[in-house]
């Protein structure tokens, strides 16, 4: 599904998702409102993406939402007034989550905003990101809950981690040569993106 959100006192616009004409999303996802999805997007089934409450969402090229992903995010308006604490700015514009390019979204992962993560980075089977940054080129590990801190580019979490105050966040460990996951994203993203260009032709 791929439509619009609805006028409440929390959003004042209704929009249509804006996606790019490489993106694919599976007739088992849903794409509502505030939504922008770059090239090469590929949109698994069961995948939510729903711009009706904080917005916009954002997602660049090449990234993977993969099946039973959920990105959403707490209100960034009420009767009119932006919520400031409930948006990231990113490259001089305010968004309620921004994903970068290149980015895995695993199965079941959870990116609540406001939330962002950035390019390169791979997000694991069921882990939460929420009220968070994370930077780029990092690996965080299946099963991880990542709240109210800031991840440094480069950094992996461990399997199962709850990192939810900076000190943690700080000590993570650095990714390097011998780090046995530091090339998972790569593989990932080459494989959704050209499932991504293989659906779209299939489906002409």
């Amino acid at each position: 599904m791929i439509g619009k959100n609805v006028l409440t006192d929390f959003s004042s616009k209704v929009c249509d998702p804006v996606l790019d004409p490489t993106a694919y999303v599976h007739p088992l996802a849903a794409i509502i409102g505030n939504v922008i999805l770059g090239k090469n997007v590929m949109v698994s089934p069961f995948a939510s993406v729903r711009g009706d409450e904080g917005q916009p969402l954002f997602v660049g090229d090449n990234t993977n939402i993969q099946d039973g992903v959920v990105i959403h995010a707490l209100e960034t308006e009420m009767n009119g007034q932006v919520i400031e604490k409930n948006l990231y700015e990113v490259g001089g514009k305010k968004y309620a989550v921004y994903v970068g390019s290149r980015v895995s979204l695993a199965h079941q992962v959870q990116i609540h905003g406001p939330a962002v993560v950035l390019d390169e980075t791979f997000v694991g089977m069921k882990s939460l990101v929420f009220k968070a940054f994370v930077g780029k080129n990092c690996v965080i590990e299946p099963g991880c809950i990542i709240m109210g801190v800031t991840i440094a580019d480069g950094r992996y979490v461990p399997a199962g981690s709850v990192i939810k105050t900076q000190e943690q966040a700080d000590k993570l460990p650095v990714v390097t040569d011998d780090y046995p996951f530091r090339t998972l994203n790569k593989g990932v993203v080459h494989v959704n993106t050209a499932l991504a260009k293989g659906y779209l032709a299939a489906n002409k």
